[in-house]
């Protein structure tokens, strides 16, 4: 016992020993600090390189066929009784710097002649609409009703837009009626294939399992039909808003009153072909943004 003890407090005394030396302490290096990171400034082409390049890519192509055009209409007017671009400018300056003038009830300014086509095309083509449409869900969605208006569309459709013209004066008896009745008669088909088209292109296998849920034919419509059928729908309407546009030119032309179509012929009377040039170029310009804005519509519902 007393060798074990002498033993533990011989050990203690060793440790105490080691304990004691102090080991030399190392120098700690110095630290120096770096300077912040001096900001560079990236120049906006290799910011938006991507986006410019792109873009005139997209714009050059358009300037060229602009200018293009314009060169050749200067040479081909040299040599002929046409209009230049020049005096055609000059000529649509003081067209629009007074465009709702009202000097009695056919002689008003552009603009009025503008609005008055669109108000007759706006109610022919909501017109072609209201019909055209459900119409094309019924006639996709029931193979009798399919078979039994097949020959009607390929007969009528075919119809030039003025051979109808002559039916609405003979029913309606005033002009404004019939030349809404032609742009009715005229925009209706694309919306009623259109439409017919995107019903049949549903999968048969949704329209089992509504089948198999027991669900209503308006449910079918609202939940399966009507999504489906939307991209193929707009696409029939802006076709047809592009037909019925087109269409109304023609049509006042004929009857008369207030219209581009009417400003164009009075035109012609008159023999002032700048004025014609102009309205060529402004029914273009309001046709092109039509269709525009109906392309976005389409891109909006777009989701398939």
């Amino acid at each position: 016992m007393s060798a074990a003890l002498m033993t533990h407090q011989a050990f203690k005394s060793k440790a105490s020993a080691v304990a004691a030396i102090t080991l030399p302490t190392m120098a700690q290096p110095e630290v120096t600090e770096l300077p912040p990171p001096v900001r560079r400034h990236t120049p906006l082409v290799e910011r938006y390189g991507a986006e410019i390049t792109a873009f005139f890519r997209h714009v050059i192509p358009v300037v060229f066929g602009l200018a293009l055009f314009v060169v050749l209409w200067a040479i081909v007017s040299q040599g002929s009784s046409l209009p230049g671009p020049l005096k055609t400018w000059h000529s649509a300056v003081v067209v629009f710097s007074d465009p709702f003038y009202q000097k009695g009830p056919n002689d008003q300014g552009i603009g009025w002649n503008i609005l008055m086509s669109l108000q007759r095309v706006g109610i022919g083509f909501g017109m072609a609409a209201l019909l055209g449409i459900p119409l094309g869900f019924m006639i996709g969605r029931f193979q009798f009703l399919s078979s039994m208006t097949a020959p009607i569309i390929s007969l009528l459709r075919p119809v030039s837009p003025l051979a109808w013209l002559p039916i609405g004066l003979l029913v309606f008896k005033a002009a404004n009626p019939a030349a809404i009745w032609v742009i009715f008669i005229s925009s209706i088909w694309p919306m009623i294939i259109n439409t017919a088209a995107g019903v049949r292109e549903v999968p048969q296998d949704y329209l089992n399992v509504a089948k198999v849920l027991n669900l209503s034919e308006w449910k079918v419509f609202t939940k399966i039909l009507f999504p489906a059928v939307l991209p193929f729908m707009l696409t029939g309407i802006r076709l047809s808003i592009g037909v019925a546009w087109l269409v109304i030119v023609a049509a006042e032309m004929l009857t008369g009153g207030v219209g581009i179509g009417f400003w164009v012929w009075d035109e012609w009377n008159n023999l002032n072909v700048e004025h014609i040039i102009i309205a060529i170029f402004t029914v273009g310009i309001v046709g092109l943004l039509l269709e525009y804005t109906l392309m976005l519509v389409a891109r909006r519902f777009e989701y398939r």
